[in-house]
């Protein structure tokens, strides 16, 4: 029997990760972690997989203004003389690893530029850039580059260049399109300003063009989340990324400058959440994980068909790569064994770079049991569906999904484990049920936002 919509909102609208990783990273286990470890991790990684390329994570922190619903590491300026400098050091860490790594040619499989604002840095600096870390390396014949951008601020120049250096996606941060939305959240860009985004970059040849639409911001309604998604599937973009606002205001002061009073919660933005989800779905995306949508010929709905989709620090990518370095302020890279964060201010980052260090100040270990949860929870967060091994801790893991059954968000059959169609809303939750490490702290309220 399905459970009432609003009991299981006010069951499940609790502090959650979002489980681009795991463990996640208030669970790292630093005080373990050297960075003779992480140098040792990413070789024997690369080693064993280098046919398959690198991907990179290149975060790129600057912005002119703040957006204040962001949650990433940005920095403040109008001043463009820091992009020449950051540049150089984002380099001069690469270059670190490929000396670590010790092979004539590397092959880059990805390389995603996030931020901040990319489009920050000039088209000239950004080709400084992507040309350094290409240079003496080869491309995967698969290769995705992809970036993202703000509308407001794009050149036809910036959308040029980037793709004669091999950029075919980018990411418009949409966000929402309602006037009084925009002017709380200080994020303005106007309709006119994206459809000019993309009618150049379709001309120049880019092969897929993602939105980015947040429900929960404030001052959002039922009204204005369905003018932001009609006029969002008007432009036909061919991913659209829905996903939920996260109000952690104890990490990101900028948030503060609204109240709770000013945000949908609960029933009410669940509501516009399934408002927004059934608009996209009618016009023919399909579900993607969690909170993503896509048309049927673009990469990540076809990855999500043929069991390769993939979840990581950037989000959901349409491929596996073995190795992900994170280069630039607190860039967070993966060798599947071991995680790694770099230092979180530009002062620190350049500081460790002309001292000749990796930037990277704290990390995570896993050990046999993080690699097995891990599984779990990039198979359901990825395919909805996870085979329990048999190993030690699945008992535990059995127990705590009995709820779950119960409030018809799962199926269990044996050992398979599947997400029933209202447990797509809860996916979170669900995830939550596999996190060993979560379940040993009940002080989870400042780590994460709400699930819902």
């Amino acid at each position: 029997m399905q459970a009432d919509p609003n009991v299981l909102i006010s069951k499940y609208n609790v502090a959650a990760p979002r489980y681009t990783s795991y463990p996640t990273v208030p669970f790292w286990e630093n005080e373990k972690f050297t960075q003779a470890d992480w140098k040792f991790r990413v070789k024997e990684r690369y080693q064993s997989s280098k046919d398959r390329g690198i991907s990179l994570y290149i975060h790129l922190p600057y912005c002119e203004s703040l957006c204040t619903y962001c949650g990433c590491n940005t920095r403040i300026t109008k001043n463009h003389k820091v992009e020449d400098p950051y540049i150089t050091s984002l380099l001069a860490e690469w270059q670190m690893y490929t000396a670590l790594l010790n092979e004539e040619k590397l092959k880059i499989s990805e390389i995603h530029l996030g931020g901040g604002t990319p489009t920050f840095f000039t088209p000239q600096n950004l080709q400084r850039l992507i040309g350094g870390i290409l240079e003496g390396n080869e491309k995967t014949a698969d290769a995705s580059f992809s970036f993202e951008a703000h509308p407001a601020n794009t050149t036809e120049e910036h959308l040029v260049t980037l793709y004669d250096l091999g950029f075919k996606r980018l990411s418009l941060g949409i966000q929402d399109f309602d006037d009084k939305v925009q002017a709380i959240i200080n994020r303005h860009q106007t309709i006119e300003d994206v459809e000019h985004i993309m009618d150049q970059a379709r001309a120049i040849g880019y092969e897929s063009i993602n939105f980015d639409l947040i429900y929960g911001l404030p001052l959002q309604t039922k009204d204005s989340v369905r003018k932001t998604v009609d006029i969002s599937l008007k432009m036909s973009p061919d991913r659209i990324s829905f996903y939920s606002y996260a109000h952690v205001p104890w990490i990101k002061p900028g948030q503060r400058k609204f109240t709770e009073h000013d945000l949908p919660e609960g029933e009410e933005k669940l509501a516009l959440y399934k408002l927004g989800k059934t608009m996209i779905q009618e016009a023919g995306y399909r579900d993607v994980g969690m909170d993503h949508f896509a048309k049927i010929e673009d990469a990540l709905f076809l990855a999500a068909q043929n069991g390769t989709l993939h979840r990581n620090f950037m989000g959901y990518a349409d491929r596996y790569t073995p190795l992900m370095i994170g280069l630039g302020v607190s860039s967070i890279s993966d060798a599947w064994t071991a995680f790694a964060q770099n230092v979180k201010t530009v002062e620190e980052y350049h500081a460790k770079i002309q001292a000749g260090e990796l930037p990277v100040f704290k990390g995570h270990l896993l050990n046999e049991e993080d690699l097995i949860v891990r599984e779990y929870i990039l198979d359901m967060m990825c395919r909805g569906r996870v085979v329990l091994k048999g190993s030690e801790i699945d008992s535990k893991i059995i127990e705590r999904l009995v709820s779950l059954v119960d409030d018809d968000l799962i199926r269990v059959e044996g050992n398979e484990i599947n997400i029933s169609e209202t447990g797509k809303s809860f996916l979170r939750n669900v995830c939550m049920a596999f996190d060993e490490r979560l379940q040993k702290t009940k002080e989870r309220d400042n780590l994460f936002s709400q699930a819902i």
